[in-house]
């Protein structure tokens, strides 16, 4: 059983590029950040920060293409910042959501634990059309996503390969990484990933 504690955030952009960012501070590989794009195309790629961290989500999500590249990340109270290979990213952290806040009163042992994502899967799918709590991920692997605390993304400038992505806009059409999508609406979650074989 493999765990990453951290935070997801997804945007979509103007432009049709979708961008999903994991902030590990966890992890069986240390702290990471890695990148998830997929652009109006459909084209998806994966933005790793070393080999080893490319084999593994490479082969527990679905890419067109794995690029490893330095990877910088900060995560401060109000900004997330990252630099990736071609992109620049500043992302603007709004207030918790109100099922953000909801989500903080469940008790933590609880909140990231395989069955009870797994129970709460059908009412997750209700709550935010699109996604999952629980499901298969790739190479036989079981995953489940449990959420601890939601905040907005207020505002975001994003660029790739030196060309404006465009405002910040919803996750729309829904990204196809692996079983679940991102909401869609921009957001930052606090969240434990629990991957098993």
């Amino acid at each position: 059983m493999d765990r990453f504690r951290g935070y997801i955030a997804g945007i979509g952009t103007y432009s049709g590029t979708r961008l999903v960012m994991g902030h590990w501070l966890e992890s069986p590989f240390g702290a990471f950040t890695d990148v998830m794009a997929e652009n109006a195309a459909g084209s998806r790629l994966l933005l790793a920060p070393n080999s080893d961290v490319a084999a593994y989500v490479g082969g527990t999500y679905h890419f067109d293409a794995v690029d490893v590249v330095d990877v910088e990340a900060r995560l401060t109270a109000d900004r997330f910042l990252v630099s990736a290979g071609p992109l620049r990213l500043n992302l603007a952290l709004g207030p918790r959501t109100i099922l953000g806040r909801l989500l903080e009163h469940v008790p933590p042992a609880l909140a990231v634990h395989p069955r009870w994502l797994a129970a709460v899967n059908p009412v997750a799918a209700v709550l935010v059309p699109g996604v999952s709590t629980a499901g298969s991920a790739g190479g036989g692997r079981r995953e489940f996503y449990g959420v601890r605390s939601i905040r907005s993304v207020a505002g975001a400038s994003a660029v790739w390969n030196g060309r404006d992505l465009g405002r910040l806009s919803p996750l729309k059409p829904p990204v196809r990484f692996g079983f679940s999508s991102f909401p869609p609406k921009p957001q930052i979650v606090a969240v434990t990933t629990t991957i098993i074989s």
